[in-house]
């Protein structure tokens, strides 16, 4: 039987997944390049472990033997999305993460074709905000006939992780993009919109998310324009690499995610779907986990897909204490 390979094993969201994937019987081999720290995590959790680095393709390749599925978790993603998805294509592997930087979206768009002809799935954002927004978005659309613009936010409570950390400066100083008329344009930075998780308007500030790519690809809805709400005290600021590894399941526990999407239609009419979940970091290890576990078992097509259009829109309702609500 072939497993699930799970790379970045041992980094804090790769671990939460690894336990997940366990709970859920998922045939299993951690990956990554620290030695000790992995044979520790497949002792503790009964899983083979294998240890490589992204740079060395011929080791990745061999690493990939009675591998059906990849699941990216080492961040950041530019530094390991590009040498893992040639490595799926070229070794018939399909390949997921968890990534919420849009290089690596962009990269799968481009391998596309070639990912189509090896019969090899490319599935980034296969847990996290790209799951969840993009059902999410896909439900607001349902409702209406001939949408027009989609606005899209997320509200993040609670402490980020190390990596999330790093990730996030990276892209709040990167340039700020919408998609316009279909195509993605530079907006000013600093941008802000209310927008209502359900208790009032609140200031949302605009980002690049890789949802401008996914949702753009799962509805064709021409204008997409993304936002994040921070509650509590905001991103972490200075040293990210000062921070620890992340927060732990109490404050979890104690700080659910939001997220609304206002579709507006070609006559003007706004249709605005809420959705309420657990602590992000919980939901992508669970939804991450069930994506590999589903891949694994056959649920695949080749190319490069969005969990929305695999797995259907109703895919984060499956996940923890999810909920959908209509206003």
């Amino acid at each position: 039987m072939k497993k699930l390979m799970i790379y970045g094993a041992t980094g804090y969201t790769g671990r939460m997944v690894a336990e997940s994937a366990v709970a859920a019987g998922t045939p299993l081999i951690l990956a990554g390049r620290n030695s000790s720290r992995l044979s520790a995590l497949a002792a503790n959790l009964g899983a083979e472990s294998r240890v490589f680095a992204r740079d060395d393709a011929a080791l990745i390749d061999g690493s990939l033997a009675g591998v059906g599925v990849v699941l990216n978790c080492a961040g950041p993603f530019a530094q390991t999305a590009d040498a893992l998805m040639h490595a799926a294509i070229r070794n018939g592997v399909h390949y997921l993460d968890v990534a919420a930087e849009l290089d690596g979206y962009r990269l799968a768009e481009a391998l596309d074709a070639e990912a189509r002809a090896a019969g090899v799935m490319l599935l980034p954002g296969s847990g996290g905000s790209v799951a969840m927004l993009g059902c999410l978005a896909g439900h607001a659309v349902a409702r209406t006939k001939r949408s027009a613009r989609i606005r899209l936010a997320m509200c993040v409570s609670g402490g980020l992780s190390r990596g999330s950390a790093i990730s996030a400066m990276t892209s709040v100083t990167a340039e700020t993009l919408a998609r316009v008329d279909g195509k993605l344009v530079a907006r000013p930075a600093g941008s802000l919109c209310q927008l209502d998780f359900g208790k009032g308007g609140v200031d949302c500030f605009q980002v690049t998310l890789p949802d401008l790519i996914t949702i753009w690809r799962s509805t064709r809805v021409p204008d997409i324009e993304t936002f994040v709400h921070v509650a509590g005290g905001g991103f972490a600021q200075g040293d990210p690499s000062t921070l620890p590894d992340g927060p732990g399941k109490e404050e979890r526990a104690a700080n659910r995610y939001q997220a609304v999407a206002e579709v507006t239609n070609a006559d003007g009419e706004v249709f605005r779907s809420i959705l309420d979940t657990v602590n992000g970091y919980s939901f992508t290890a669970i939804a991450a986990a069930e994506a590999g576990r589903r891949v694994l078992t056959g649920e695949a097509r080749p190319g490069f897909l969005t969990p929305a259009l695999l797995f259907g829109i109703g895919f984060a309702e499956t996940i923890a204490d999810t909920t959908i609500v209509d206003r």
